[in-house]
């Protein structure tokens, strides 16, 4: 016979709005064990989450995977490492198994989050639902037949049945989640000092992925990568599958999470916290510079639509785009080569 919970939520999580799905679990959590300082910016930054990827092997939806942020699981995994917080994770081989763990989490009262993929859940819009398995969520309770979440890209609580909740659990293709779960455990209170050494760790941290991986697909390079790519797309792929590769870097820029080039906003915004937990105005130009990078991504999403509609199709199009992707390059290239250097 199935086992039947009636958690009571005796440790109901408080549902936090975030830009993007990793920070937010990240956040919650953390403020769930009394860090209350934690704020969405400070997750990203001091996870060292400024990334940027261009994979050509690895394919996504039919497109090259294109990711704007650190690997996932990295966010929460650094931002817990930084402030001494020990991290519980676990994959399942069998649905099964998964279920009766995270059952078990819930009995105990304890909030968890899971990588999910997102093509089947059921309260995102359809226009959002496709192939990408690095979602996160957090799952805190169970009450009338149904696992009760809190989805940081929502308003608002929402909820999954048992089938549901197991089909993005265990969705098949690149990232697949295989049922993970994970949560922080030992929290104890943060000093002063533990949060301005987590935060220079975390600025290091980005700096060094930024500018010193000897790979040209990945960091700051990596977007001069897409660059030289995309002059090429349209005489050798056609006009209609370079749109598609197009639309797969709007795509990934617009719509997982942050819209926009909202990851360097976020970390824009993290840098100014830090120049004033770290007392340090020397910190200011630089969130500046990073605003600017989000400013050029996003106008350059547009030009990309246009493309991607069919309204401007020329190579010279193509140029442009690429034009700004350059301009990124050498934008975050020259801004975390000095953040890698400047005394904090």
């Amino acid at each position: 016979m199935e086992k039947i919970l009636t958690s009571t939520q005796k440790n109901k999580i408080e549902h936090i709005q975030t830009a993007h799905c990793e920070n937010g679990v990240v956040t919650a959590l953390l403020r769930h064990h009394g860090l209350d300082f934690i704020n969405e910016p400070l997750a990203f930054g001091i996870g060292a989450g400024m990334f940027y990827v261009h994979l050509p092997f690895l394919k996504v939806n039919n497109a090259p995977a294109i990711a704007f942020r650190i690997m996932p699981g990295f966010i929460f995994r650094d931002t817990c490492k930084a402030l001494g917080v020990k991290v519980k994770r676990k994959k399942f081989r069998s649905p099964e198994a998964a279920r009766a763990y995270l059952d078990q989490k819930i009995e105990e009262g304890e909030p968890v989050g899971c990588q999910v993929g997102v093509f089947n859940l059921p309260y995102f819009p359809k226009e959002y639902r496709f192939h990408f398995n690095a979602h996160n969520i957090i799952i805190h309770g169970f009450e009338n037949g149904r696992y009760i979440v809190s989805d940081p890209v929502m308003e608002e609580m929402t909820s999954l049945s048992p089938e549901e909740l197991e089909d993005v659990r265990f969705a098949k293709g690149p990232l697949a989640p295989k049922g993970q779960i994970y949560y922080p455990t030992n929290v104890k209170e943060i000093s002063k000092e533990q949060l301005k050494k987590a935060v220079k760790k975390g600025i290091k941290k980005s700096a060094w992925w930024m500018t010193q991986v000897p790979i040209e697909q990945l960091g700051a390079r990596g977007f001069n990568y897409t660059a030289k790519k995309i002059r090429k797309w349209r005489s050798q792929l056609g006009e209609r599958k370079a749109g598609l590769y197009l639309g797969q870097i709007v795509r990934m820029q617009e719509e997982i999470g942050t819209g926009g080039g909202g990851f360097r906003f976020i970390y824009a915004a993290f840098l100014e916290q830090a120049a004033e937990i770290l007392e340090n105005d020397k910190l200011m130009p630089y969130s500046e510079e990073i605003t600017r990078s989000g400013d050029l991504l996003r106008a350059n999403a547009v030009r990309m639509a246009a493309i991607i509609k069919g309204r401007k199709t020329d190579q010279k199009d193509f140029e442009e785009v690429a034009d700004a992707m350059s301009e990124i390059s050498a934008l975050e290239l020259k801004v975390f080569k000095k953040l890698r250097k400047l005394p904090l």
